[in-house]
């Protein structure tokens, strides 16, 4: 008996995979859907962190100097440890 189901189940293949197929994706989107938090949290646009940090910049204006281009251009964005110890 087995072999003969088998052999159908091979011969139609295509037939049955596809409406088995689209069973199991109609469940997996529903069941996704009940489970799944669909809430999105905001965040600022690229546009909108850029504004606010250029106008952080002008507002700290005590911070220029540091800005200012030194001899060295290699020695702008040093990290600490390895700046010039004064």
């Amino acid at each position: 008996m087995w072999p003969i189901i088998m052999a159908i189940l091979r011969r139609n293949a295509v037939y049955i995979t596809l409406p088995i197929a689209g069973v199991v994706g109609f469940i997996g989107y529903n069941l996704e859907s009940l489970l799944s938090d669909k809430y999105t949290p905001y965040s600022k646009s690229i546009q909108e962190n850029r504004a606010e940090r250029l106008t952080e910049d002008l507002a700290n204006a005590a911070q220029v100097e540091k800005l200012r281009l030194k001899e060295n251009v290699l020695e702008r964005n040093l990290s600490p440890s390895l700046q010039k110890k004064m």
